[in-house]
């Protein structure tokens, strides 16, 4: 957790500075407490992390995206938070460049991925997926599926708030809400060509200024 907690509680900080404290009125906010309990989140690291947003230490921390080609063609989306961007990206950069990649120019990987609104609940006994699936249409849905109990709601990124409240109005309870970005042509790779990928992955997200890596693995 101690890796993962900073992340959370940044994510925090960063939509109750945009949106306001108030969870009620900010959807963003809401999601990222949704994601911090989800991840046994203290309630009292969760607190700390709103008030932080009126911080002066917050006054610099921006969002910021980084594209790249990994090992074996491997591309990379990473979104950060940061309020030194020269350390950031120097701590992204050296990895990548050891692992035999290059950082790309901003822009240069949009078009392999779809930005996705990706919903998640744990079915309970007696919900009727096609009810649930057609109540959601009108919201921006578009795909349900079900996995082992858990099941994955899909829209378009611009449907987050329409698509997390209409699933709060039908008494669902979601257990993790993100963006996502997902390879609209994932690649397959050896599984010893994904162990190099993946160890890259981990030296990349072990960053604390690192919140997300996306790639077009299959």
């Amino acid at each position: 957790m101690s890796k993962v907690f900073p992340k959370l509680s940044r994510t925090i900080t960063m939509a109750a500075k945009e949106g306001g404290s108030d969870p009620d009125s900010n959807s963003k906010l809401r999601t990222a407490i949704l994601n911090a309990k989800a991840e046994n989140m203290p309630k009292d690291n969760i607190e700390t992390a709103i008030k932080r947003a009126s911080g002066k230490d917050m006054a610099d921390i921006s969002e910021v995206f980084y594209e790249a080609k990994g090992p074996h063609g491997v591309m990379l989306f990473i979104e950060t938070a940061t309020d030194n961007t020269n350390r950031t990206v120097t701590n992204i950069r050296t990895p990548i460049n050891k692992a035999g990649g290059e950082m790309l120019n901003s822009g240069s990987l949009q078009f392999l991925f779809d930005r996705k609104t990706v919903l998640q609940f744990e079915k309970k006994e007696g919900q009727e997926l096609d009810e649930i699936e057609l109540e959601l249409i009108d919201h921006g849905l578009e795909e349900l599926e079900e996995n082992d109990g858990i099941v994955f709601v899909y829209g378009d990124f611009t449907n987050f708030g329409s698509l997390s409240q209409a699933c709060e109005q039908l008494g669902i309870e979601l257990t993790k809400a993100s963006l996502q970005r997902i390879p609209n042509n994932p690649q397959e790779f050896s599984d010893e060509r994904l162990d190099e990928i993946e160890a890259l992955i981990d030296k990349l997200e072990d960053n604390e200024d690192v919140q997300a890596v996306f790639t077009n693995i299959a």
